[in-house]
């Protein structure tokens, strides 16, 4: 397989010194953990749009959308319809409760209503579950990154890990922002130019595309109400909805992003325009893959063939071998950005949790300085930057693919904590003993399930009784229902 030129690499390099260059000069200023977490909360809806989206839709996206598309049709792409049913019900139902002056982390309003026992356990799992998600956003690069220049995958997870963390830990949420806007846009006239490439060499251009697809049954959704199945129109929309509002209304990537905005109106603006951002990127991400099949159908399948060892590879297989020299160099930097936009937001909004919710409220320390204060925010940074670089080569041992896999990792744990922010927003009847046990419930219901679909808990591994994209709803039901059931007014 052909490996990259110098000029590659050149541009590479340099796309990826400006990304951190941009995300030091946005270092001034941060003054105040207002400053550093929240970027003065005078960013305006147009950005905080942007980044909010440029921070879910990594490199992760970047190569497991098309490769998943490739492999399996358009099924789980229909997910985009979901987004229509997660996005005005958080905007109008849920960040109303998050907006409030006093709070840094969507974790607050739990102890409001509740205890400090239940913030707590909501921050940590939402610690937990994101180092995870980063650690497969670390990954994702890394592998694509070993596939065309041949670098050991321990060197690019290396190299893509300390860049990200010392810009985060140095910028802060501005850097986290504004390189997150450049990045976004790179990223999505990258794959642009994928396409364009592609559809050159296809008999019928776009046309050809379509027939193809049709004919090969690409574009077919299953009609069947069954959990067991991958993916259906019903648990696209039921199922996927849930999985969107884990990331939009528990996540404290998301909600430190709304709570960065000037104001409430403005936090619930930015997430009407992600809607419409996230359409035309998500319809040309997911595109890509069935450009792809169409391809390789009329230049032979790499991954039968043995070229690559994961389909999650066969988008940068395509960029090193069809395209001019210079080109893979420009979009292998755009997907290694794009996870360091994830990386970056997630460090940041890991960083926020801990110190926020944990150091903060539990310390009978003096505060310190404002600047004392930054620089342990800063460290902090640098210690899960060092944790998600360590977690990311346990990443490539989960079974599925990236899409399978990060999924389920966003249901186990974000299903229990949507619930838990669900008892705490819609029942009056929900207590702290209740919302405590209903987790517990809800993640040890999932958690049993992963182990039995994967062969841990029998000999043989069996069919799969539900599939990962339902793990979001069931957690959030379990823990609702157990909620509900334990709940004692008189315990509170």
């Amino acid at each position: 397989m052909t490996h990259f030129s110098w000029l590659d690499y050149t541009i590479f390099g340099v796309y990826l010194t400006a990304s951190v260059g941009v995300g030091l000069f946005s270092a001034r200023g941060s003054k105040s953990l207002g400053d550093y977490f929240l970027a003065g909360r005078g960013m305006n809806s147009a950005l905080v749009a942007m980044s909010i989206l440029a921070a879910l839709f990594s490199g992760i996206s970047y190569l497991a959308g098309p490769a998943d598309v490739y492999k399996n049709g358009f099924g789980f792409a229909y997910v985009v319809l979901a987004f229509f049913i997660a996005t005005p019900f958080t905007a109008v139902w849920m960040m109303p409760k998050f907006y409030q002056s006093r709070f840094y982390t969507a974790y607050h309003f739990l102890e409001e209503r509740f205890t400090l026992s239940v913030r707590l356990l909501a921050s940590g799992l939402f610690i937990f579950r994101v180092a995870l998600w980063l650690a497969a956003a670390t990954y994702a690069p890394a592998l694509a990154l070993e596939k065309v220049t041949g670098l050991p995958l321990w060197v690019t997870i290396l190299a893509s890990g300390t860049l990200t963390t010392l810009y985060t830990a140095l910028g802060g949420m501005k850097a986290v922002i504004w390189t997150d806007v450049m990045q976004l846009i790179v990223l999505f006239g990258g794959q642009l130019l994928i396409v364009i490439v592609a559809l050159g060499k296809i008999p019928g251009g776009l046309g050809g595309v379509w027939d193809t697809a049709l004919t090969d049954g690409r574009m077919d959704i299953s009609f069947s109400f069954s959990i067991a199945e991958r993916v259906n129109i019903y648990s696209i929309l039921l199922a996927g909805a849930f999985l969107h509002l884990v990331q939009m209304a528990t996540d404290q990537v998301s909600v430190q992003r709304y709570l960065s905005a000037g104001s409430l109106k403005e936090a619930q603006r930015s997430l009407w325009i992600k809607l419409w951002f996230i359409l035309p990127v998500l319809i040309l991400f997911y595109g890509t893959g069935l450009v792809l099949y169409s391809f390789y159908k009329i230049h032979g399948d790499p991954l039968a063939a043995g070229l690559i060892a994961k389909e999650d590879q066969i988008l940068p297989y395509f960029v090193v071998t069809q395209l001019p020299a210079g080109l893979p160099g420009l979009l292998i930097a755009a997907i290694y950005a794009a996870s360091m936009s994830t990386i970056s937001a997630g460090l940041n909004s890991l960083a926020s949790a801990t110190v926020v919710d944990f150091k903060q409220r539990l310390s009978r320390a003096p505060a310190g300085t404002q600047a004392q204060q930054v620089g342990n925010a800063r460290w902090i940074t640098v210690g899960y930057g060092v944790l998600v670089m360590g977690l990311a080569f346990a990443v490539s041992a989960m079974p599925g693919n990236l899409v399978e896999s990060v999924n389920t990792v966003i249901g186990l744990i974000g299903g229990p904590l949507l619930g838990l922010f669900f008892l705490g927003m819609f029942t009056q009847r929900a207590t702290t003993r209740g919302a405590l046990l209903g987790c517990l419930a809800g993640f040890m219901g999932l958690l049993s399930i992963y182990l039995y679909q994967n062969g841990f808990l029998t000999a043989v591994k069996p069919a799969p009784v539900v599939s990962f994209i339902w793990f979001s709803l069931f957690g959030c039901l379990i823990t609702m229902g157990v909620g509900l059931l334990t709940s004692r007014p008189s315990v509170d």
